[in-house]
């Protein structure tokens, strides 16, 4: 027998990608369809194998597997696609383990009732934001994000709230890989731009998305952190921006950073001063 051969301690760099040839192909088409019906509210086979780009004999192969493990179900009354309780339970796994989801919940409630704005806290994943729970307000007119739905950092409050207190070459990287895309006329496309951004949020502790993702919605943003200090997530209030005004926000955004530094004491992390 040769030398025993001595395999990697700890957790792999999260920039390393999995090598194509050891991907399960039917197990990689699985999880694709399960991505793409999670993004519907309900979706047909032959629009669900065009957008997976499969045959629809396969995808429907794939379906009746995930349908018997509860990740998928159909609809007889008009043969659509939907997300599954088992895919509901998977998820709520990750709401266990993510402290600051769990723990934040009765503080967005209080944003909301403060603000009368819907409350959101998302995460930093993959150079995006990616919105994990929230509580909506009771105004009809509202800003709503699907759980789980993922946005552009650079115009996102809550990703500019954790950019902010990132390293500069991590920020970098990310414009490398994910460019700046612009959404409106008020999107921040130029690096030297949202560098200066990023420090005026750091100083005042709060992040403000002026209508750069979405025309006539405003968005106010604080991170929050763990216990070395790190931004793991953020909380933010997000309303349309007739009242979300600049006077609004002088108000709110620092009722904003008080409630990110109350889930930070929450789960245990280290305030930036």
């Amino acid at each position: 027998m040769g030398p025993a051969i001595k395999r990697p301690r700890g957790r792999p760099p999260a920039v390393l990608k999995t090598p194509v040839a050891s991907v399960v192909q039917s197990l990689d088409r699985a999880l694709t369809l399960i991505e793409l019906v999670a993004q519907s509210d309900g979706i047909g086979l032959t629009t669900l194998s065009q957008r997976a780009d499969m045959p629809p004999s396969t995808v429907h192969r794939l379906l009746m597997t995930l349908a018997a493990h509860g990740f998928v179900e159909m609809h007889e009354q008009d043969q659509r696609w939907s997300i599954g309780v088992e895919a509901f339970r998977a998820g709520m796994a990750f709401q266990r383990r993510n402290n600051a989801v769990t723990l934040g919940r009765p503080v967005m409630q209080e944003l909301m009732e403060l603000s009368g704005e819907t409350a959101n806290i998302g995460i930093f994943e993959g150079g995006e934001v990616v919105f994990v729970t929230q509580v909506e307000s009771y105004d009809p007119i509202r800003a709503f994000f699907r759980a789980g739905e993922r946005r552009s950092a650079h115009a996102s409050g809550i990703g500019k709230a954790m950019l902010a207190h990132m390293p500069r070459e991590t920020i970098e990287r990310v414009i490398q890989q994910k460019g700046l895309p612009a959404f409106t006329e008020n999107t921040i496309t130029d690096p030297t731009s949202l560098f200066i951004d990023l420090e005026n949020i750091q100083q005042r502790g709060y992040a403000i998305d002026n209508q750069e993702r979405n025309l006539g919605m405003r968005c106010i943003a604080a991170a929050i952190f763990n216990e070395f200090g790190e931004a793991v997530a953020g909380v933010s209030v997000s309303g349309p921006a007739s009242r979300l005004s600049d006077e609004r926000i002088d108000v709110l955004g620092p009722q904003v950073r008080q409630g990110a530094a109350k889930i930070t004491r929450l789960i245990g992390g280290l305030e930036k001063a």
